[in-house]
């Protein structure tokens, strides 16, 4: 395995592969064009991509898509995906997974294109709804192969087991995992930023850095989460504000890229926290982007945090003048977006702290925060957010 080590930029011109979290990754400028090859080699005839309007427009899926054809075999494109994706969403893409039937799932585009991905695999190989899946190992049958290429540097969702996908009765998120609804292969082209509007690198960008931060700090976190997570700090820290500049260079976009895949092993090895249990009911009820949903909360569950998860935290903010200041460090990195970082500036009302504040309590990755949070204490991370 070669991975660049921490203290050096990812060359603009390097390209390497490695096994990551039982991911076979290739990195580099350019590796979407391996695609096709990886198909073949892999046996698979009928390949479905599953991307959304957005990406598809870019040109990048019609045109693997052709050199699929070229290649003699028979794709397929499903581009229905939407932000945050629904069950809705996974119900109209198995059902044109009946149609086409395909020996082979790529996710092609943001992390809503992964998930929507991995929920499609389930319903469509195992029947149902989404909602039976959520947990752990609810699938009974095998799962299809299936590949990832991320056009965002976000999610890391092509390193992780899990989708995330949204009821539509109340865009409550549900985790659904299995270990055969992991990518075989993520292709990390840091090439495909170069179409990704700043808004999104944005907020793409906060929801990686939280990954990195709060896996880090996870009660679950271990050693071998930790050297993900640091890692994916190190990338993304010193290249998330460059990023965001008109004309970023591969250096920078490769950084992100890398960073949020290494931030998505963090997490599947470990877990997440306190920052995103408060963000989901943010997106569920008012509609905030989920990266931004993210940014609004993290410095101030850091600063909650602080008081027993110092040392884990000073092990990323380093070397000074960040160590000890993490949650300015935060702050200073987000406002790069020239975006409000406070509540109250994206209509959010005061008196529904409280509502939120419960909502918030349910989510499944509060439980891992590393200083335990009630009803009480969520509600007093919002004031301070607020």
């Amino acid at each position: 395995m070669h991975l660049p080590a921490l203290d050096t930029r990812t060359s603009v011109t390097e390209r390497w592969s490695a096994t990551i979290g039982a991911v076979d990754i290739v990195f580099g400028p350019g590796t979407r064009g391996e695609l096709p090859e990886l198909v073949l080699s892999g046996g698979f005839a009928r390949p479905l991509l599953i991307t959304d309007p957005g990406v598809r427009a870019t040109g990048h899926v019609d045109d693997l898509a052709e050199q699929l054809r070229a290649a003699g075999t028979v794709p397929s494109i499903f581009d229905e995906v939407v932000p945050n994706p629904s069950t809705a969403t996974v119900s109209a893409g198995a059902s044109f997974a009946r149609e086409q039937r395909p020996d082979l799932i790529v996710g092609f585009g943001g992390g809503s294109a992964m998930d929507a991905a991995k929920g499609i695999n389930f319903v469509y190989t195992n029947g149902g709804a989404m909602e039976d899946y959520e947990g752990t190992g609810k699938a009974t049958r095998p799962l299809l192969p299936s590949f990832g290429v991320p056009t965002t540097a976000g999610t890391g969702s092509e390193g992780q087991s899990y989708a995330l996908i949204s009821r539509v009765e109340d865009q409550r998120k549900m985790a659904c995992g299995d270990p055969g609804a992991r990518f075989r292969v993520a292709i990390l082209d840091p090439e495909l930023l170069s179409t990704t509007p700043r808004a999104v690198r944005f907020v793409a960008g906060i929801d990686a850095i939280a990954h990195a931060v709060e896996s880090h700090v996870s009660l679950r976190a271990n050693p071998v989460s930790r050297l993900f997570s640091k890692q994916a700090w190190e990338r993304l820290s010193r290249s998330f504000v460059a990023s965001l500049a008109p004309g970023a260079d591969l250096a920078d976009r490769g950084d992100m890229l890398l960073g949020a895949h290494l931030a998505g092993a963090a997490i599947e090895a470990s877990m997440l926290g306190a920052a995103h249990a408060c963000a989901n009911p943010l997106t569920a009820r008012y509609g905030i982007v989920h990266g931004l949903a993210v940014g609004l909360l993290l410095p101030h569950v850091v600063a909650y945090n602080q008081v027993t998860a110092g040392d884990e935290y000073a092990e990323l903010a380093e070397p000074p003048p960040a160590q000890g200041d993490l949650p300015g460090l935060l702050s200073r990195l987000f406002a790069a977006g020239g975006v409000p970082l406070r509540l109250r500036d994206h209509g959010i009302a005061l008196d529904s702290l409280p509502k939120l504040a419960a909502d918030a309590a349910t989510q499944w990755t509060a439980q891992f925060n590393p200083r335990p949070v009630k009803e009480t204490d969520l509600h007093a991370i919002y004031e301070s957010a607020y």
